[in-house]
């Protein structure tokens, strides 16, 4: 599985991040812009509002579930989030936390 989120990783930050930078490019950073670009139109304010909301929501789970799992540095996976979204923070974080369950296990030597 490690490897399995690894590559979602590496997918979360090339797909957002393959349509962002050429529109950045383009258009440079402007807040205001991309604050009317997230307004144009009701289907973009649906989009944005359900990431928002999943962001919030694994932001809540990465906290409690690492804590619980004992995974370490539980801020990169919130980061992630905050920096490229969730298609990164969440397999980021399930990677983390399969190293620290791998880690758990050896320890016990459950399997």
């Amino acid at each position: 599985m490690k490897l399995f989120y690894a590559g979602l990783c590496l997918l979360g930050i090339a797909l957002p991040y393959g349509a962002f930078i050429p529109w950045v490019l383009e258009n440079g950073f402007s807040p205001g812009i991309v604050l009317q670009e997230i307004l144009a139109s009701r289907l973009s304010v649906f989009a944005w509002m359900d990431v928002l909301v999943s962001a919030v929501v694994l932001i809540g789970f990465i906290i409690y579930q690492g804590a619980k799992d004992s995974v370490p540095i539980l801020w990169a996976p919130i980061l992630g989030t905050c920096a490229v979204g969730v298609s990164f923070g969440l397999p980021l974080f399930l990677f983390f936390r399969e190293i620290a369950l791998d880690k758990l296990s050896s320890n016990t030597g459950e399997y």
